[in-house]
């Protein structure tokens, strides 16, 4: 059933430029690196109806992550996104989106990523998870340094004990510092550096039938150093991990294969959905 067009603005300016004075600081003096939460980051119609039209894991094409070190669903192609939730990608890929984030972190000359490498639609089902990481540092097939994340979710009455929430971690991965609960229309966004470590470890428990959804976007800066050598994304064990500490360990450099591979043959992520997805079924 086609969704009707939403009459707003994809994105209230006004409402969070005015309160940039208020939000700078609280973003870059958080800790235990600079990030924020932001509720009702859309006005409601267009946050429930963004909801109403992400696809179902059986309604479309998806690149299976499935490894050790998570297990979710992800679609990077904007050209076949639905049509409201492909318009809120080249909104948050905008000029003037672009401001606003210069405006709230202080990083200048960001670059917004069309090719949306590593981002767009994510879900998770029951028993799906993301260890603890830091992201890769770089583009993969441009010459661009990554700077911020941005993740919108987009779960209706999303409850806690179902597990999913976004853990931030501190540098030396001793103590889980926040948890964001991944309900509808609350975003997070965030500085992402080697320590920036974030994810959802512990194994969804939603109901069968439900998804943990989420919109992702990254932003980059030109890489100004070529001598600078990127970094994969990093996986990290938590204290009491106990046994699963190696293969979190073993698993990241297999990845870290693949990545550069990725980067200097240039392959696409819907080739690593079969080769993960392989991998990830002998596990």
């Amino acid at each position: 059933m086609a969704i009707p067009a939403v009459s707003q603005e994809l994105f209230p300016y006004s409402r969070w430029n005015s309160q940039i004075p208020q939000l700078r600081p609280q973003y870059r003096s958080a800790k235990p690196y600079p990030h924020i939460v932001l509720k009702n980051l859309l006005e409601d119609e267009v946050a429930q109806k963004a909801m109403n039209e992400f696809p179902k894991p059986t309604d479309t094409n998806w690149i299976q992550y499935k490894h050790f070190n998570e297990r979710k669903l992800g679609k990077s192609k904007r050209e076949e996104f639905p049509p409201l939730l492909g318009r809120l990608v080249d909104e948050f890929n905008s000029k003037e989106f672009l401001r606003f984030l210069t405006d709230l972190t202080g990083i200048e000359n960001l670059l917004a990523d069309p090719m949306l490498d590593g981002g767009g639609m994510h879900q998770s089902g029951p028993g799906g998870f993301l260890n603890i990481h830091a992201d890769f540092t770089t583009h993969h097939y441009q010459p661009w340094r990554r700077r911020i994340n941005l993740i919108l979710y987009l779960n209706e009455g999303w409850l806690a004990e179902w597990n999913g929430n976004l853990e931030i971690w501190d540098k030396e991965m001793k103590n889980c510092v926040e948890k964001v609960v991944p309900v509808l229309n609350t975003a997070i966004i965030f500085n992402t550096d080697e320590h920036s470590h974030h994810g959802l470890p512990d194994k969804i428990k939603c109901p069968e039938g439900m998804t943990r959804k989420s919109l992702a976007l990254y932003y980059y800066t030109q890489l100004e150093d070529s001598s600078y050598k990127p970094i994969s994304t990093n996986y990290q064990a938590r204290p009491g991990d106990g046994w699963r500490a190696p293969f979190i360990w073993l698993d990241k450099k297999f990845v870290h294969g693949y990545s550069v591979l990725k980067t200097r043959l240039g392959l696409s992520d819907d080739f690593a959905s079969k080769i993960l997805g392989f991998f990830g079924g002998r596990k």
